[in-house]
């Protein structure tokens, strides 16, 4: 190994850069506390020197800071609101969190007051298996894909129990993951949808506000954050464009942020609008310049629309349609049903347009919506080609006497 100019850090004959460290000495078994690594706490290596510094400095604050609460009867609940839940925080953007952070309280509370190192097999186990029961048993009542994403945040939280030195193994490690299994988001088929917007009267201006929002949704596919983001500037009419170059987080209608970026860096992208989209979205322009808003496209008094008042919105026209109520994601699943279904398009065409990273994540999601797309292809393979046999045989047989006659 070769030292480096920042204390603690190294690189070996592979040009892999870690630190090594010694935190002090655990107060239970009386052993000094090394720690040595080459990758992050998202397990990415090391790109630079700087880097693993920067990650040791890291594990040495938060190790001197749990120090002051540090004891051999830690509780899951103290570990989670002084140690993990603040971290957690420091780790994921601001809108993550806020989506993750009931579930993280929720999984505290289950162990609560149980100390964190008498946390058995048998409690995991349990825990597992109230994550996968019905409501009717007494289960959690969760889809499998959200029962393992639970399971999967509470062995991370043990994770770091163990890196913090508060336990010796993740004694949930010994008991089975919880496969996600196959999460189909419900959408509406281009019939659904129209029945759904001919339940709204565009005369009341709220309802003129709904029908555009709703419209947007289906007919672009963008992210919930990213359409209650959107600002009139982001639209050029006259190359007919929609820049989705931002999201919205929100606490409240009054306390939110709209940041220059999305969920992620291929998410920042310029839609193609159809004519019917400009000649609604003109309308709706006037009408709201006519009541002095001029900024947010979905508002209806100059402030954001809120996801809970989008999903309402969702629920309300879906029951006036007497059809089935999605969730707001769902309009973005329903937009690539109705290019898929209608238009055939390509899988290449479709990732650009929703802003996946490759098309391998559009066909991880979208795949099974291509099924119907084979029977076009089979109608118009029939005919195509011209059947015309031989009126008599060119193989001349002279061995196996079964098959000549």
């Amino acid at each position: 190994m070769a030292k480096t100019k920042y204390t603690g850090v190294y690189v070996d004959k592979d040009n892999q850069f870690y630190y090594e460290t010694e935190l002090g000495t655990d107060r239970i078994t009386g052993k000094r506390l090394r720690k040595k690594s080459r990758t992050d706490s998202f397990g990415k290596k090391f790109t630079s020197a700087h880097a693993a510094y920067k990650e040791l400095i890291k594990i040495k604050r938060e190790y001197h800071q749990v120090q002051k609460y540090a004891n051999y009867h830690l509780t899951y609940n103290e570990f989670m609101d002084r140690v993990y839940i603040p971290a957690y925080k420091t780790d994921v953007e601001e809108s993550t969190f806020s989506v993750r952070k009931k579930t993280l309280e929720n999984i505290r509370d289950r162990f609560a007051d149980t100390p964190l190192r008498s946390i058995t097999i048998e409690d995991v186990q349990s825990y597992r298996t109230w994550l996968l029961s019905d409501k009717d048993s007494g289960g959690a009542g969760y889809a499998p894909s959200y029962a393992s994403l639970v399971f999967g945040m509470f062995r991370k939280s043990l994770d770091m129990a163990v890196i913090m030195q508060y336990l010796e193994v993740n004694i949930s490690k010994r008991v089975k993951a919880i496969p996600k299994g196959k999460c189909n988001v419900a959408y509406w088929t281009k019939d659904e949808f129209e029945k759904v917007i001919a339940t709204i009267c565009i005369d009341d201006f709220y309802e003129h506000l709904c029908f555009v929002m709703l419209w947007m949704y289906y007919m672009t596919g963008i992210r919930v954050n990213e359409g209650a983001a959107l600002w009139w500037d982001d639209v050029d009419f006259r190359n007919k464009r929609l820049r989705v170059h931002h999201m919205l987080i929100t606490r409240s209608r009054s306390d939110w942020d709209r940041k220059n970026y999305t969920k992620t860096d291929d998410g920042k992208r310029t839609i193609v609008l159809d004519d019917d989209t400009l000649a609604i979205l003109k309308v709706w322009k006037k009408r709201q310049n006519e009541i002095g808003i001029h900024d947010f496209i979905f508002s209806y008094d100059g402030l954001p629309m809120i996801k809970s008042t989008i999903a309402r919105i969702i629920e309300r026209y879906a029951k006036f349609a007497g059809i089935h109520k999605i969730q707001a994601k769902g309009l973005r699943h329903s937009h690539a049903s109705f290019l898929i279904n209608e238009f055939n398009v390509s899988v290449l065409v479709l990732s650009k347009r929703m802003g996946h990273s490759s098309p391998e994540i559009t066909l991880k999601h979208y795949s099974h919506m291509w099924s119907g797309a084979d029977e076009s292809i089979a109608k118009e393979m029939s005919g195509s080609i011209k059947i015309q046999t031989a009126p008599k045989t060119n193989i001349v047989f002279s061995g196996n006497q079964v098959i000549k006659k």
